[in-house]
């Protein structure tokens, strides 16, 4: 690693002014893509800003109609959210395949979605819970925050403060995890909206990142059942194919994550 100048802001302003002030900044969260670019020599921040000890950043609140998280909440403490549990179980569902202990005593949700690494789970329960990112400059919806490979609407000076996830009438989330690495392969997240709306997510199957999937979300629509995708096709068009898997297989592997999904739902 190169040296970098280490910073532990105590306010998110605090944060800002530290990276309006450096040269060649970065914030970190949970670290987890980070830390090993930098290890590596593929990026040499001028200063790291650790946003992970910001009070105002952690914690889970529930109401009657959402679930918010705070950025700089850790995978563990979502995980063993009475909130969570009771309001949206597949978001603790997703957290509990996700990475091994060290990863989710360490990572954080907004730090996952600032990446928006093609391979990571929480983009789906984003987008297909059609939630709304909230910064310290504005709101964003999930249609309109992952804008491509490892790439957001979020702007160079701006940071994630809590994601608010209105709480469906149904929701669940299968993956086929890679051995190694335990990224998705491939994983759907799925939901039925209180007003009747399905919407459905899939990581680490498209070049573009976290994808909806039109096609399942029709036939969903139609059936809420997971005899109800048996006879759909998945286009394998634009997705990855790579070592792990071909894109025809990612794009079966969309579906019966799916199917998976939707009985995990119930």
């Amino acid at each position: 690693m190169y040296p970098t100048n280490y910073h532990r802001p105590t306010t998110v302003e605090e944060a800002v002014a530290l990276f309006a002030e450096a040269s060649d900044p970065k914030y970190l969260a949970g670290g987890h893509t980070l830390i090993p670019v930098m290890k590596q020599r593929l990026n040499a921040p001028s200063d790291v800003i650790d946003i992970t000890r910001i009070p105002a950043l952690v914690g889970i609140e529930a109401s009657a109609d959402t679930l918010t998280i705070k950025a700089a909440t850790a995978y563990y403490d979502i995980l063993s959210s009475a909130d969570v549990n009771r309001t949206i179980p597949a978001i603790a569902q997703l957290v509990s395949v996700l990475g091994d202990p060290a990863v989710r005593y360490r990572g954080t949700i907004g730090g996952s979605i600032a990446t928006n690494d093609p391979n990571a789970d929480f983009p789906a329960a984003v987008l297909a819970l059609n939630a709304t990112v909230h910064t310290n400059q504005r709101a964003i919806p999930a249609d309109q925050f992952f804008t491509g490979l490892f790439s957001t609407a979020l702007q160079d000076n701006e940071i994630i403060t809590a994601i608010a996830f209105p709480i469906p009438a149904k929701a669940g989330y299968a993956k086929m995890r890679n051995p190694a690495s335990r990224f998705a392969l491939t994983g759907v997240f799925v939901a039925k909206h209180k007003s009747g709306e399905i919407r459905v997510a899939a990581t680490g199957a498209s070049q573009n990142g976290v994808m909806r999937v039109e096609v399942i979300e029709q036939a969903l629509a139609r059936d809420w059942s997971a005899a109800a995708l048996e006879n759909i096709a998945v286009s394998e068009e634009g997705l990855m194919a790579d070592i792990h898997g071909s894109s025809d297989y990612r794009a079966n592997l969309i579906k019966v994550m799916a199917q998976r999904a939707v009985v995990a739902a119930g």
